[in-house]
């Protein structure tokens, strides 16, 4: 598994909302991420991605569902 320490904001960012999207947005769910996060950004994404690995077994941009995300990104 790829090092989470190691991904810039920006691949947090988006590798947590290719996760995000392949699940069912409900306070349940959000909420699960926030105790690893303790109001820290780059926690909760990291929290994000570790459910979607221990899951699919590898970073969204790489396998399952969420590899067929279609993220419109702004290079502005």
């Amino acid at each position: 598994m790829t090092d989470l320490n190691k991904l810039s904001l920006r691949q947090l960012q988006t590798e947590s909302a290719r996760a995000l999207s392949t699940m069912s947005a409900t306070n349940n769910n959000i909420y699960q991420f926030n105790k690893k996060a303790h109001h820290d950004s780059q926690n909760w994404y990291r929290a994000v991605i570790e459910w979607y690995v221990q899951k699919y077994g590898e970073l969204p941009s790489k396998t399952g569902p969420g590899q067929n995300v279609k993220l419109i990104i702004d290079n502005v």
